[in-house]
């Protein structure tokens, strides 16, 4: 069941998620080869700290509490990858996920960043996961269903070679991170029989497609939280939280150009 928000609370949702834009600013700004993932995590957390913002992810309940403010997610890493002393070197990719909540709202995106230069191939799972979400957000203005999307999403990744995670999807997201309805970036028979939901205004979602080099199945690392390719080949991932306004969808999670 879809939870409809007022023009009101999307503007307060705007504001969380320019937040969270500033805070990939800063992170994006920090990826180079020579520098740790729990540098560019202390980064964030010192950011959302003068922000006065409560970061989402530290502490979030598991069998180990989540213990960073960041997801970072290397290489084979697809999501929920621990900050660590881990040194970034030259043709890596680093996936930074990350949100926080601001006067009772949330925001979350994600960006997988090229380390100095990667190989052709990773810059193509790149280009196509970041792109897979562009065709999201641009179909959202064009179709009815979110599973009318879906179904093009998985197909614009499966023409290109790659391969859609399907055991992680996106999310309903606003006063908590994790809200109905399930966003799948595929098309799913559950979504297909009772998961669908319509591209309404007042709905608000986080988009994050998730794109394997090879095959769609991952594994949990023995830390409880990273989930990482079967293969071992690279993983990107690209999310926006966003809102569906009378004129269309609207990326709140996106640079101040969104606002014009």
């Amino acid at each position: 069941m879809e939870i409809i928000r007022s023009p009101r609370e999307i503007a307060l949702l705007r504001k969380v998620g320019l937040v969270v834009w500033e805070a990939h600013q800063l992170a994006a700004s920090m990826v180079r080869p020579g520098v740790t993932t729990a540098e560019i995590d202390a980064a964030v957390e010192a950011f959302f700290r003068r922000r006065k913002v409560e970061p989402l992810f530290k502490g979030v309940p598991g069998p180990v509490p989540f213990p960073a403010v960041t997801c970072m997610s290397v290489n084979d890493e697809v999501v929920h990858g621990i900050p660590s002393d881990r040194v970034l070197k030259e043709g890596d990719i680093l996936s930074v996920d990350t949100g926080c909540r601001l006067d009772g709202w949330c925001g979350d995106a994600a960006i997988t960043h090229p380390v100095g230069q990667v190989s052709p191939e990773v810059q193509r799972l790149l280009e196509v996961t970041r792109g897979v979400l562009d065709l999201a957000i641009e179909q959202m203005g064009r179709c009815q269903w979110w599973s009318e999307v879906a179904i093009q999403m998985e197909n614009y990744v499966k023409q290109r070679g790659f391969s859609v995670v399907e055991r992680f999807v996106g999310h309903g997201i606003g006063r908590e991170m994790h809200e109905d309805p399930q966003v799948p970036n595929f098309a799913s028979k559950q979504l297909r029989q009772s998961g669908d939901f319509e591209l309404v205004p007042g709905l608000v979602i986080a988009v994050e497609p998730m794109v394997n080099m090879g095959a769609k199945h991952v594994r949990t690392r023995p830390d409880h939280w990273t989930q990482a390719t079967v293969d071992g080949k690279p993983s990107a991932h690209f999310e926006h939280t966003i809102a569906m306004r009378e004129s269309g969808p609207y990326v709140l999670t996106g640079g101040p150009e969104e606002d014009h």
